[in-house]
């Protein structure tokens, strides 16, 4: 794929997969749209990449967690008269303990930003894009929208959504020149454990972001609606599919139950 004085719109572009994204490409000639939190993270990498790369970078700090962010992002960037090419989807955290333990606030947050949010932007720049005949979203889920998992239920339940609806739009985008795709990492080398309030080990080694992206790449060229990054993730989210659930459950349970405290 061609990125040459494209725009792309990249959430969560702060550190991990996002940054990533936008490291990699800018280095293949797109200009940037830079949205997370945290400002000054931002302006550095975008200092960085278009000093290195001579792109256009722009920064939006946003908490996209917010009830009706998405409407304030698009409205920031339809100021700035900017056309969006290619959307990555990467904002998004994860809980990690039971329910019934959980800070309802933070658990309606997560389902705001991987759900609702995410949605939102879908929906406002798929439809552009079927207008002008070519576009390109990303949609980052997780090999935990495979199946259940306890301990991390909502979390398992919102990449289940975006598995979901992004694979349906990957359909709809055919006939419109828009490509949809859905990226399943699994443990990956960022920062999300400790943002899920975990410091256990991720079941297997945990993948680079830079085979992330590229696994991400190389199937949006090859035209498919999802991938899922590393051979033994992907044999795992084969399996669980076919496998009896409460064996599912069983294994996801443990691979993610809470270490006791001495």
């Amino acid at each position: 794929m061609d990125h040459r004085d494209t725009t792309a719109l990249i959430t969560g572009a702060s550190g991990g997969i996002g940054a990533e994204f936008a490291r990699t490409l800018a280095a293949r000639g797109s200009h940037l749209i830079l949205v997370a939190r945290t400002e000054a993270k931002l302006a550095a990498l975008a200092d960085e990449l278009a000093g290195r790369h001579g792109i256009r970078a722009e920064v939006i700090a946003c908490d996209l967690s917010v009830p009706g962010a998405a409407h304030t992002l698009i409205t920031e960037i339809d100021k700035r008269k900017l056309t969006v090419d290619m959307v990555i989807n990467n904002a998004g955290f994860g809980t990690h303990g039971d329910l019934v333990d959980a800070d309802p606030g933070r658990i309606s947050g997560e389902v705001s930003l991987n759900v609702a949010t995410l949605t939102d932007l879908t929906t406002v720049f798929f439809q552009r894009m079927a207008q002008r005949g070519a576009g390109t979203i990303v949609n980052v889920a997780s090999t935990a929208g495979f199946q259940p998992i306890p301990h991390m239920a909502v979390y398992g339940a919102t990449k289940a959504y975006v598995l979901s609806l992004s694979e349906a739009l990957w359909w709809e985008g055919r006939q419109h020149g828009v490509k949809v795709l859905a990226l399943c990492p699994g443990a990956t080398d960022t920062e999300f454990f400790d943002v899920a309030g975990s410091d256990d080990a991720a079941v297997g080694a945990r993948r680079s972001t830079r085979q992330v992206v590229d696994t991400a790449l190389r199937a949006l060229d090859a035209g498919k609606p999802s991938v899922v990054d590393g051979m033994q993730n992907r044999i795992m989210a084969v399996s669980n599919r076919f496998a009896p659930r409460r064996v599912v459950l069983a294994i996801t349970e443990r691979a993610v139950r809470p270490r006791r405290r001495a």
